[in-house]
């Protein structure tokens, strides 16, 4: 099979990613295709599981995982697991909504186009108070963030290679917006970083916080893992101490940067979704089917999340 010796289809990473990726992230370019085939090779074992197997997508997950082929088969399972079992949150099923549209517009999470010090982590500003939280949901915001950042596995080097560094500003942040952030949602946000994206978090600073942020972070907190907890910062209005982390022109235009003023970044974003519209459909074709699962439904978040407001019994044999 003349295939197997096939070079792999995945974009060159430029000459400092490249030596991040063997120097960090374990990643041997003579090995690449036998390590994409051995992860396509078990998927294609699965009976439950409906994944993208292009080597660009497989190489997203074996990066993410610093080519540990057990890691990157677990995120995977969990990638579509929670996709599958939480579609409104994870997934946006249809992308020609008018809703969904009018969210993206709002821009609440809007990607950086320079990385971190040139060549580094991804930067992605947040607003979890700009958008009206009397007409949308938390998880509506949730369901287009975690669409863009599925193609960030895909498309974006920096972030697989380097991770990325999210900015938090609370400016209008309101009792409203803290009122949607349950410990449902909150645990389903944290969970699906930790176990499902191969893109790792390289902290997390947030900004201009008032009391009703207050609240809101220690629930958040309190549903973190202690590695998590450890890569929040807070800096209040004070941006100096932002600073050492985050250097003042790597910030939007209107926090004294170079990055963009909120409507570029928001006409940029629109036009990657609307670039991007065909791959987001072709999320639909893919998920588990816990029916064909070997071994029985081993993957249940529910009980993890349980529901809102209540404290579901565990059934324990």
């Amino acid at each position: 099979n003349n295939k197997a010796h096939k070079m792999p289809e995945i974009r060159p990473l430029s000459a400092s990613l490249q030596r991040t990726a063997n120097e960090e992230l374990n990643e041997v370019p003579e090995r690449l295709d036998a390590d994409i085939l051995a992860l396509r090779t078990w998927l294609q074992q699965q009976p439950h599981l409906r994944s993208r197997s292009d080597d660009q997508f497989l190489v997203s997950f074996l990066r993410g995982c610093k080519f540990s082929l057990e890691k990157a088969k677990s995120k995977l399972d969990k990638y579509y697991t929670l996709r599958t079992q939480f579609p409104d949150f994870y997934t946006i099923r249809d992308v020609d909504s008018q809703r969904i549209r009018d969210i993206l517009q709002i821009g609440v999470g809007l990607r950086l186009p320079i990385p971190l010090h040139e060549d580094g982590p991804r930067l992605i500003y947040v607003r979890p108070g700009c958008y009206p939280a009397d007409k949308y949901s938390f998880e509506e915001i949730m369901c287009i963030s975690h669409a863009l950042n599925g193609l960030s596995i895909q498309f974006d080097d920096h972030a697989v290679v380097h991770g990325y560094v999210v900015l938090l500003d609370f400016s209008e942040y309101t009792a409203a917006h803290l009122l949607q952030m349950t410990p449902s949602v909150v645990k389903k946000m944290s969970r699906f970083a930790e176990d499902a994206m191969p893109v790792r978090d390289k902290g997390t600073h947030m900004i201009h916080t008032n009391a009703a942020f207050e609240m809101s972070f220690n629930l958040l907190r309190s549903a973190m893992s202690a590695k998590q907890q450890q890569r929040l910062s807070v800096h209040g209005s004070n941006l100096a101490s932002l600073y050492e982390h985050v250097p003042q022109r790597y910030l939007p235009t209107h926090l004294g940067g170079e990055q963009g003023t909120i409507e570029q970044l928001k006409q940029d974003a629109w036009n990657t979704f609307m670039e991007c519209q065909q791959y987001l459909r072709e999320e639909a074709n893919y998920g588990v089917d816990e029916k064909l699962r070997p071994g029985g439904r081993c993957n249940d978040y529910d009980s993890v999340f349980g529901v809102d407001g209540s404290f579901r019994k565990l059934d324990i044999d």
